[in-house]
């Protein structure tokens, strides 16, 4: 059955996009969740200029993320912890922590799942990857130093 995309649908298409997908999958799944609808002429002329908005949108975010990695490729956040035995934490540094010093400096929010580090429980630094969007990373400096 040929269906015509509403909302975007993760590895079937885009908004105005006509695809073909087996029966079943139509009616139980896309169509009651109104993700698609029959591709009537009308449909296809209203969700062509949808298509053309998304399409828009979706560089926009890419020029944003490009320049957003821009600004974070070398940027150095030093995070101060209080220490015990051995160079040892006792408050972690986490993904979390490192995305709400990114939202500070920059004004720009990034989500912690997309930043690719472990928990850090020592004194130093560490090299941490951002990834910002779909394929746009960044690569950024975490130190950890003791408080006073």
């Amino acid at each position: 059955m040929k269906v015509l995309l509403i909302k975007e649908v993760p590895g079937l298409g885009i908004p105005g996009d006509v695809v073909e997908v087996k029966d079943g999958y139509a009616r139980n799944y896309l169509l009651p969740r109104k993700l698609a609808t029959h591709p009537t002429p009308h449909e296809l002329a209203r969700y062509e200029k949808l298509r053309a908005q998304y399409q828009a949108e979706l560089a926009d975010r890419r020029t944003r993320a490009q320049l957003l990695a821009e600004k974070l490729a070398g940027a150095e956040f030093t995070f101060a912890r209080k220490v015990h035995d051995e160079d040892q934490l006792y408050a972690s540094v986490k993904a979390q922590d490192v995305a709400r010093a990114i939202e500070e400096k920059f004004g720009e929010k990034v989500d912690p799942h997309r930043i690719k580090m472990d928990t850090i429980h020592a004194l130093g630094e560490y090299d941490v990857e951002v990834g910002i969007y779909e394929d746009i990373t960044a690569k950024i400096k975490v130190v950890v130093t003791p408080t006073d």
